[in-house]
C-alpha cells in the first residue's frame, strides 16, 4: 500500500479545518461585530495549543486512528472507547453541514433549487465522496492536494479585494446580539469560530499509512492549524468590513455576494465554482477521516471486527458506508431550514461533541506526561492552555447543548455493553 507523505497530510489537516465554516461564517458572525474578530484570534489561541498537545501526542504513539489511542494509553479501553465512538459519531454528523453549503454556494451554476432537487444533489455528492474513499487513502489523500491547492483562490484573492472597500459603519452588532452580556457574546462567538479549526488533530487518524508518521505528523499538524488561524483572520476582516453587516447576515454565499458587489458581471459564477470545490475537498477530508477513526477503533479491538473490514485498496469500506447512511437522515431533516440556520444548528452540537473528545485528550496529555521522562516546562505550558480553553468553552456552553452534545457519546452505550458482555 502507497503511503501519504507531509504535503498529502498537510492538506487533509488544511481540508478539514477549512471549508464550509469559512464560507458561511461571515454570515453566521456579522451580527457580532467586532466580537468576531476577537472570537478568531482566541479560538485559534486556543487551536494552537491543542494542535502542539496532538501533535505530543501522535509523537507518543503513532497508530491509526487519533484521540481514542491516546486515551486508551492514558484511562484504559472504556475511556478509548467512548472518546473514539463519539469521534467518529460527530465527525460524520458534522459533514453535514458541509454537504449542505455545498449545494448552497453551486446556486449561482445550477439556478434555484427546490428543497427536494437540492435534497437528491446532497446525496448524490455524498455518495461520489464515499465512492472516492473507498478506493483508498493514497487515492483521497492524492485528490484532497489538489482541492486544497484550489481553496486559496477566493480565500487570499477576495479578502485582499475586499480589504481595499473596507468600511468600519459596515460593522455593527445586531439588537439581538447586543442584549447579550458581553462574556455571553463573547463565548458565543469563539464557539462559533472553533468549529472552523475542528479537524486540527485529523493528522492524527491515517498514522499507519503516513511516511515515518512520528515526525510527519507533529509538523503537519501544527504548520497546518498556524496557516488556517491566519487565513480565518484574513477572510474574516476582508468580506465582514465590505458588506453591511444586516446584508450580510442574509448571505446564502457571502463570497459569491462579495463578489458580485465588486466585481459585478459574471464572477461570481466562477467563485461559487471555486467555492463549491472548496467545500468538496472538507467533505473529502473528513470522509477520508472517519474511515481511518473507524478502523483504528476496530484494529484496537474497540469496534466490531466489521468495522475494520477493507477493500483491495486497503480502504475501510464498511466503515465508510455506515458513515455516510448516518449522514442520509441529517440531510432529510434540514431540508427545509434555511442554510445560516441548518449551519449554526450544526456547529452547536458538533462542537461541543467535539470539546469532549479535546478534553479527554488534554487529561490523558497530561498523565502521560508526568510518567514520560521526555518532557519541558514547554509542554506543560501549552497543555494548560489547551486544557483551560476547552473547560472554559464548555463551562459557557448552554447546559442544553451539553446534554444534547452528550447524547453522542451515550449512542455507543449499546455496543460497548454487548462487547463487555461478550
Amino acid at each position: 500500500m502507497k503511503k501519504i507523505g507531509f504535503w498529502q497530510l498537510f492538506a487533509l489537516v488544511i481540508g478539514c479545518q477549512i471549508g464550509s465554516t469559512v464560507l458561511i461564517s461571515p454570515a453566521v458572525l456579522a451580527p457580532f461585530g467586532y466580537f468576531a474578530f476577537t472570537g478568531w484570534l482566541i479560538s485559534g489561541l486556543g487551536a494552537i495549543s491543542l494542535a502542539m498537545v496532538f501533535a505530543r501526542l501522535c509523537g507518543w504513539f503513532p497508530r491509526t486512528g487519533g484521540p481514542h489511542v491516546y486515551a486508551l494509553e492514558a484511562f484504559g479501553s472504556a475511556t478509548g472507547f467512548f472518546t473514539g465512538w463519539t469521534y467518529w459519531v460527530v465527525s460524520w454528523a458534522s459533514t453535514t453541514a458541509v454537504i449542505v453549503a455545498t449545494v448552497a454556494y453551486a446556486e449561482p451554476l445550477t439556478g434555484p433549487l427546490s428543497p427536494n432537487s437540492s435534497l437528491g444533489l446532497q446525496i448524490l455528492i455524498l455518495v461520489a465522496v464515499t465512492w472516492l474513499n473507498c478506493l483508498g487513502v493514497y487515492a483521497a489523500g492524492g485528490a484532497e492536494f489538489i482541492l486544497t491547492l484550489l481553496k486559496f483562490i477566493p480565500l487570499f484573492a477576495l479578502p485582499i479585494l475586499g480589504l481595499m472597500y473596507f468600511n468600519a459603519d459596515h460593522i455593527q452588532i445586531s439588537p439581538e446580539t447586543a442584549s447579550l452580556p458581553v462574556l455571553n457574546r463573547l463565548s458565543h462567538v469563539v464557539l462559533l469560530t472553533l468549529f472552523g479549526f475542528i479537524g486540527l488533530e485529523s493528522g492524527t487518524t491515517p498514522a499507519g499509512s503516513v511516511e515515518n508518521p512520528s515526525k510527519t505528523i507533529p509538523k503537519a499538524i501544527i504548520l497546518g492549524t498556524l496557516t488556517v488561524a491566519c487565513v480565518y483572520l484574513l477572510n474574516s476582516i476582508g468580506v465582514i468590513g465590505a458588506i453591511p453587516s444586516a446584508e450580510l447576515a442574509q448571505s446564502k454565499a457571502p463570497y459569491v455576494d462579495l463578489t458580485q458587489r465588486l466585481l459585478g458581471g459574471q464572477w461570481h459564477i466562477l467563485i461559487a465554482l471555486i467555492a463549491s470545490i472548496l467545500c468538496l475537498g472538507t467533505l473529502n477530508a473528513w470522509t477520508l477521516s472517519t474511515g481511518q477513526i473507524a478502523l483504528g477503533l476496530a484494529d484496537d479491538k474497540l469496534l466490531p471486527g466489521f468495522f475494520g473490514k477493507t477493500n483491495k485498496s486497503k480502504a475501510p469500506y464498511v466503515a465508510l458506508i455506515l458513515s455516510a447512511l448516518g449522514i442520509l437522515p441529517l440531510l432529510f431533516l434540514t431540508t427545509h431550514s434555511n442554510m445560516a440556520e441548518q449551519i449554526t444548528l450544526i456547529i452547536d452540537f458538533s462542537v461541543t461533541a467535539f470539546l469532549f473528545v479535546y478534553l479527554v485528550n488534554c487529561l490523558a496529555f497530561f498523565k502521560i506526561l508526568i510518567i514520560h521522562k521526555d518532557r519541558s516546562v514547554w509542554d506543560l505550558l501549552y497543555g494548560i492552555v489547551a486544557l483551560s480553553f476547552c473547560l472554559w468553552i464548555l463551562s459557557e456552553t448552554e447546559w442544553q447543548t451539553l446534554a444534547i452534545a452528550f447524547v453522542f457519546v451515550l449512542t455507543g452505550l449499546p455496543i460497548f455493553i454487548t462487547k463487555r458482555s461478550r
